[in-house]
């Protein structure tokens, strides 16, 4: 018998036996949501993030440890509630990552001179390393995630992506 006397008579191709898994990966998903670029950047966004956890969690550190310690890094010492604006997180929430790496010896915290209410954070020469270590593992992490994408185009990605969120920012602001 053929192929096509096998299948009932309303079968397409994809829908014969054990055919389905042959199909594609883009015609696993609804191509109308796949023309939504919201849709794709939430599902690679989580992949992403998988793979951003994964890298970071391998230290015994959560991934808004590692934003505070890259924070510090890019801006140097910064007073806590300037930290918690610069990164999206609530100052209460900040102050529990703080604590976490303070007591590993990553930051600490002094008070402002120019202002004694505030609290300054700053990398210790320990952060400084760990952040270093933690920047590697992340940056090997994402060429393993975009490992279908060229050079160029992640570099475009990444600009593309920065365009939409700067575009936020200045809306906000």
């Amino acid at each position: 018998m053929s192929d096509t006397e096998q299948r009932g008579p309303g079968d397409t191709p994809s829908e014969s036996a054990g055919e389905k898994e042959d199909l594609p990966p883009q015609a696993l998903r609804p191509p109308s949501l796949l023309a939504l670029p919201s849709y794709l950047a939430g599902h690679v966004a989580r992949l992403g993030h998988e793979a951003l956890v994964d890298a970071v969690g391998r230290s015994g550190l959560r991934l808004p440890h590692f934003a505070t310690l890259t924070a510090l890094a890019d801006f140097g010492p910064l007073p806590q509630h300037v930290m918690a604006e610069r990164l999206g997180f609530q100052r209460s929430h900040l102050g529990g990552y703080l604590d976490t790496v303070e007591e590993r010896g990553l930051v600490r915290r002094t008070r402002d001179r120019a202002d004694r209410r505030r609290q300054l954070v700053e990398l210790t020469d320990e952060g400084t390393a760990e952040q270093r270590r933690l920047g590697e593992a992340v940056r090997a992490s994402q060429d393993a995630f975009l490992s279908c994408l060229d050079p160029d185009e992640r570099r475009m990605l990444t600009l593309l992506l920065r365009r939409v969120l700067d575009a936020d920012d200045r809306a906000d602001g």
